[in-house]
């Protein structure tokens, strides 16, 4: 599990219901079905007519992707095209192919198999650019739903507010009653706000987060493979595959001094 995603969602809560309690108000003031059912309910009813079936389904993946930490090793990763751009230089890049079709990473194990077959490398860029702008339009796609949820929720809380406003001036006769009718129906506007600034809106964040990440590693990647079709020398290869990790703190071990 994304630590941060848990976590945010445990303070975020922690913070709105704590700070209403704190003054003065009770939890059961929150709790009010009827206008949790038009808020939600409105919500997923406008997204489901937003999206095809077909897109709607993903959602499970998408939340997969939002509450699980990204545990790939790109420091890993590295070594491993550092490995094979050795192997390349000394045996030929034909020798690549037995060692590419045992690595975990489609995308790269793709990749050298590219070369190995002796693709042209403009073409070799192209196909594995291809794949780089599938995946980016997947995590986008991913996100646009929650996207379109954090923006209807606001609008159906207000419904749901003016819904009870227009109970609340029926009901004129009884005076006593206004008030707390009166805050009942500005729930469904808390639900709204609430859930689209800290459930969707962040939701879709994570998820354009974890794509971007993605992208950059399968960029690397791909400088990587052309690197080694390209011979360039193991040393230059490392220098220019850090630099796609954000927070390195690059080190440039005993070891390089070796490779060639």
């Amino acid at each position: 599990m994304d630590i941060s995603t848990i976590l945010g969602l445990i303070i975020g809560l922690v913070a709105l219901i704590g700070g209403f309690l704190w003054d003065g108000g009770e939890v059961g003031g929150l709790m009010q079905i009827t206008a949790a059912l038009i808020v939600f309910g409105g919500t997923t009813a406008a997204v489901m007519i937003s999206f095809p079936m077909s897109r709607l389904k993903k959602i499970p993946q998408a939340l997969v992707l939002a509450f699980t930490s990204n545990d790939k090793n790109s420091n890993g990763l590295i070594e491993d095209i550092l490995s094979m751009s050795n192997i390349a230089r000394r045996e030929g890049v034909l020798s690549l192919e037995k060692k590419s079709a045992l690595h975990q990473d489609a995308f790269l194990r793709d990749g050298i198999q590219l070369v190995v077959d002796g693709t042209d490398q403009d073409m070799v860029k192209q196909i594995m650019e291809y794949e780089v702008f599938a995946v980016e339009n997947k995590y986008e796609n991913y996100a646009k739903i929650f996207e379109s949820a954090g923006g209807y929720a606001p609008t159906m809380g207000i419904i749901g507010t003016v819904m009870g406003l227009i109970h609340v001036l029926g009901s004129l006769t009884e005076p006593t009653g206004l008030g707390p009718s009166i805050a009942l129906a500005f729930t469904a506007t808390l639900y709204g706000v609430a859930s689209a600034n800290l459930i969707f809106l962040p939701i879709a964040s994570k998820i354009k987060a974890r794509g971007e990440d993605e992208i950059n590693r399968m960029e690397m990647m791909i400088e990587g493979v052309l690197s080694i079709q390209n011979g360039d020398h193991p040393i230059l290869i490392r220098r220019k595959l850090e630099s796609f990790i954000i927070d390195n703190s690059r080190k440039l071990p005993a070891t390089e001094e070796n490779e060639a």
